[in-house]
């Protein structure tokens, strides 16, 4: 078995550890649900795709650090991971962290479907594209919250976990954008590398 498949296999087995360790006595089994969506609807995606759209390691990586992100904020509420209290402020800053991951990771992914499926190369169309793509996935985020909460109503506040911030939604997806630009930069001649070595029958 290539060292590529054991990897993939792995890091499968652990986002699945991940998940069902978060749903031990959540604050909210609800909110629990609504926050480990996107890991149930992607990580099936991802394993029927594998043979077809392989992604590269570095994309693998990145997605499994995200969904470890979403389980354990959906374990506490982003509002109250643990991880996310500072010193020096009274809000917890979990939720901006994953908002920054929110277009951080999607972002190399994003980018990767561009270059294999169109006729893009890197440059900047493909920069400006993918950063487009995540800034659009964040709002369309935004606009499942603001459904939550008019669905929700008041059960729905730990889904949106403002905090009392009314510019939250704001920070949200310029954070989001944030993370895609930063991700482009730090990532692009890794990813570039990774790409041209990929091996897809």
């Amino acid at each position: 078995m290539e060292r590529r498949t054991v990897e993939t296999r792995a890091l499968v087995a652990l986002v699945v550890v991940a998940v069902a360790a978060s749903a031990i006595r959540p604050k909210s089994y609800p909110t629990w649900l609504l926050e480990v969506a996107p890991i149930l609807i992607g990580l099936p995606l991802l394993v029927w795709t594998r043979r077809r759209f392989p992604l590269t390691m570095l994309a693998h990586w990145l997605l499994f650090g995200h969904a470890l992100v979403l389980a354990l904020g959906a374990h506490y509420t982003y509002a109250e991971v643990p991880l996310g209290e500072l010193p020096w402020t009274d809000r917890n800053h979990y939720d901006r962290f994953a908002h920054f991951v929110q277009g951080f990771v999607p972002a190399v992914v994003v980018r990767e479907v561009l270059l294999r499926r169109t006729p893009l190369r890197p440059g900047g169309w493909t920069f400006t594209l993918v950063s487009a793509t995540c800034l659009a996935i964040s709002a369309c985020y935004e606009f499942v919250e603001w459904a939550g909460a008019l669905i929700g109503g008041e059960a729905a506040t730990d889904f949106l976990g403002t905090q009392g911030d009314v510019w939250d939604t704001h920070w949200d997806m310029l954070l989001a954008l944030t993370g895609s630009l930063v991700a482009q930069w730090v990532w692009a001649r890794v990813h570039d590398r990774q790409l041209a070595g990929l091996s897809v029958p």
